[in-house]
């Protein structure tokens, strides 16, 4: 997005949808907050699920870019799937919108909100199904089956997810997930 007024109206729209959700969030709010007349959000956006499509859009480029930095950083591949595991969490649940249009049951009906579901979920297995494929090939992880495996991670967190982030705090988080990477490391066979 390249015009500074539609950046503004997504930056305004952000924060009230944050705030009080996609339902009670009203384009006249929108325009009043953003001081703009309510003729130009039109003219940048067709309706209230477009600017939320380009609030989550903005989000989710958020949160790829900083997965994607911390896995950078890490050296090993265990140090990267941690790195990973630890910043979903954390960083996901700070995205207020992008969170919500994962879990919120009341936005499934919206067709472009599953298909956002989907495109993240898709996305998430090919970052652990990659850092997988970097163990194997180092010989540090020995898995058969890279997208099963990567699935199963990630279905995994997805489940996890609800209870971590609402209930949780973040050090016990991290004390689960080293748990979740250790049992998924070792087994649950006696060696």
């Amino acid at each position: 997005m390249k015009n500074s007024k539609a950046e503004l109206i997504v930056d305004v729209a952000q924060r009230l949808f944050a705030k009080y959700g996609f339902k009670k969030t009203t384009i006249d709010e929108i325009a009043h907050s953003a001081h703009i007349a309510k003729g130009s959000i039109y003219y940048y956006f067709g309706s209230k699920e477009d600017i939320f499509r380009a609030v989550l859009d903005k989000e989710n480029r958020l949160w790829s870019q900083k997965v994607r930095e911390v896995i950078n950083r890490a050296s090993t591949p265990q140090e990267k799937l941690r790195a990973y595991l630890v910043t979903r969490t954390k960083y996901l649940s700070k995205l207020t919108n992008f969170y919500s249009a994962l879990r919120e049951e009341y936005l499934e009906h919206y067709a472009f909100i599953e298909n956002i579901r989907k495109r993240y979920f898709r996305e998430e297995i090919e970052i652990v199904k990659a850092i997988l494929e970097e163990g194997v090939k180092k010989g540090i992880f020995k898995v058969e089956e890279l997208g099963l495996m990567a699935f199963v991670i990630v279905a995994a967190l997805k489940g996890l997810e609800y209870p971590w982030t609402m209930e949780i705090p973040m050090p016990d988080i991290e004390k689960s997930i080293d748990f979740l990477l250790k049992m998924s490391f070792n087994g649950l066979l006696k060696k």
